[in-house]
């Protein structure tokens, strides 16, 4: 039994060690570019696959218990909220970057934030539509 927890603690180690090297070429990747998007990507990547890879370590270090289970909703939360949250950021960058057609090569009629502008525009008149037929 103890050489089982003391395989368990090497792996974590291990995978704790991985997880940061991850989050170290993250941040490389972050210093490295340029533009806002291209750094939110090498840090959205990063930021998720390291936090699953330390976090699944300390699973296997602490054993499988309620501290374990714990750690195991973590990851399952911040990998729903970390993506979610970089895309509405480079969203809201997109919309309201006059100059973005400078940086990103987009296949639009004019200018990329312009017409996402018109597509937030017309998804909120949908759903104004929507909300009138319920209220009739």
């Amino acid at each position: 039994m103890a050489i089982i927890k003391a395989i368990f603690t090497i792996l974590g180690l291990i995978l704790l060690f991985i997880g940061i090297l991850i989050f170290v070429f993250e941040l490389a990747g972050f210093v490295k570019y340029r533009y806002i998007l291209n750094r939110m990507h090498a840090a959205g990547m990063g930021d998720t696959l390291g936090i699953f890879i330390c976090l699944f370590g300390l699973v296997l270090i602490c054993g499988f218990s309620f501290v374990s289970a714990k750690l195991l909703l973590v990851i399952a939360f911040l990998w729903f909220a970390s993506p979610t949250a970089s895309h509405l950021i480079s969203r809201l960058e997109a919309v309201t970057d006059e100059e973005i057609n400078k940086y990103v090569d987009v296949q639009t009629e004019g200018n990329l934030s312009e017409y996402l502008r018109k597509e937030d525009k017309d998804l909120t008149e949908i759903l104004n539509e929507e909300e009138e037929e319920e209220d009739e």
